[in-house]
């Protein structure tokens, strides 16, 4: 079940508000969790059992590392997670490797991953390390640990919520009107991200990919298509979860603070997946050594973290070119250029644009030879011609959308909207402007929902 559909929209989400507000406070949790089971249930019903397991597999460590010497059942129950994640995402990919490296014929699994599994594995385990660390105390309550980890608001797209963050609001959360209003809002933003301009830009990148008249032009609209779509389509998901984190509630982290904004990829980083960034940082970067054991272990310590950041996106071998591309990127600021970026904050901007485009080239390819393909066609290297009608009729009928995309991507809307309170004026207008203007976008992001039939899940992936 997609947050963008008509079926969790206007059948799931209401029929779930409407029974966990009438519900007393001692069984909130209990409707949330059911409800969440549900909704993972729905597309796989048979990989609940599956996300269960994790739940008692987190319990049972929580519990053992009371009665019991720590680091061994933190390391086994760390183990069992990550068994899970690579029987059923990496399994397949290890498998096709080792046959053609070994002309071999290992027979591949017959599973599908499980939607969601990179997300939920990564909240057991913070919840394990935190416990392990002691920086939560166990959590004797199954209910609320499994709410936590098989929360459905955030469950197939992040954020990736640790367990710290929101443990006491487990027990204890805020359901005042005005967190409701602004999780309301919050989510139709998202939305709005997602299906007006998320799937127009992805439409896009379809279009280009099923064109025989492909040019250099058409390359780098394809490659803008794509870096807008992911951003529109990653930061709409989290705008969402976020949201109906605050109907329910909870507070999540931010996920995305305008990355594109950025004036280096180091910078970048600290504002693109946010809670994957912090994730690696504080669970793997960190416990290896982070920066405390010199450069060259530094350096290592960032391939290591951006090796397992670009595997976690997918078990395909662009997704580690494009970790290590990024890593690759990080190392040369570390050591060399960031000092000389800080100086020039245009053409640092330029420059972190630049290569976070040629990023999406390689995190957006079905496979390595696509990847040489399109770099090759977009740098003249190809056999491509440099302009062609079908590149410039999709320019000008994609014009004003790339506009608002890029408009839409940077901080002025919101700066904007901060100004026009500001005005006495303007702020009485918008108590009544405000909510008409959401209903709206709300209407008509149903409208092309209804109508279009072009609404990908990016997350399948992951």
């Amino acid at each position: 079940m997609l947050f963008s559909s008509i079926t969790f929209l206007y059948y799931f989400l209401p029929i779930v508000l409407i029974v966990y507000f009438i519900a007393p406070k001692k069984i909130k949790n209990l409707v949330l969790f059911l409800a969440s089971l549900i909704f993972y249930a729905w597309g796989e019903p048979k990989y609940v059992v599956l996300m269960l397991l994790s739940v008692g597999i987190g319990y049972l460590a929580g519990i053992l590392m009371e009665k019991f010497p720590k680091r061994p059942v933190m390391i086994v129950a760390v183990i069992l997670c990550l068994g899970f994640l690579v029987y059923f995402k990496y399994a397949n990919f290890f498998f096709t490797n080792l046959n053609y490296l070994l002309k071999t014929q290992i027979p591949l699994l017959k599973v599908v991953m499980p939607i969601g599994i990179s997300f939920y594995t990564f909240q057991n385990i913070s919840y394990i390390l935190d416990v392990y660390f002691d920086k939560v105390k166990v959590q004797k309550n199954i209910l609320y640990l499994a709410t936590y980890i098989t929360m459905f608001p955030q469950l197939v797209a992040g954020p990736i919520v640790r367990y710290e963050t929101i443990n006491q609001q487990l027990s204890n959360r805020n359901h005042q009107i005005e967190n409701i209003t602004e999780g309301i809002k919050r989510f139709v933003i998202g939305l709005t991200k997602k299906v007006l301009l998320a799937n127009e830009f992805g439409e896009l990148c379809q279009i280009f990919r099923d064109s025989t008249e492909k040019s250099v032009l058409f390359y780098w609209l394809y490659a803008l298509a794509a870096m807008l779509q992911i951003y529109f389509d990653f930061s709409g998901y989290s705008d969402m979860a976020i949201g109906l984190g605050k109907i329910f509630g909870f507070s999540f982290p931010e996920n995305f603070t305008y990355p594109y904004m950025s004036r280096s990829i180091t910078e970048f980083w600290r504002r693109w997946h946010i809670s994957l960034g912090t994730w690696f940082r504080d669970y793997v970067y960190i416990p290896l050594g982070g920066n405390r054991k010199g450069k060259k272990r530094q350096i290592f310590h960032i391939l290591v973290v951006w090796f397992c950041t670009g595997f976690w996106h997918g078990a395909e071998w662009n997704f580690i070119l494009w970790g290590l591309y990024f890593a690759l990127l990080l190392v040369v600021e570390k050591l060399w250029l960031m000092e000389k970026l800080k100086k020039h904050p245009i053409f640092s901007h330029i420059y972190t644009l630049f290569f976070i485009l040629i990023s999406f080239v390689i995190f957006n390819a079905d496979s390595l030879t696509e990847i040489g393909e399109y770099l090759q066609n977009m740098f003249f290297l190809g056999k491509s011609p440099i302009v062609s009608k079908e590149a410039f009729y999709y320019l000008r009928s994609f014009s004003g959308m790339i506009i608002i995309g890029i408009f839409g991507a940077t901080n002025l809307p919101k700066k904007l909207y901060e100004k026009l309170k500001g005005s006495h004026m303007v702020e009485k207008s918008l108590v009544v402007l405000e909510p008409v203007l959401i209903f709206g976008a709300l209407l008509l992001s149903t409208a092309y929902l209804i109508e279009g039939s072009f609404n990908p899940f990016l997350y399948f992936r992951f």
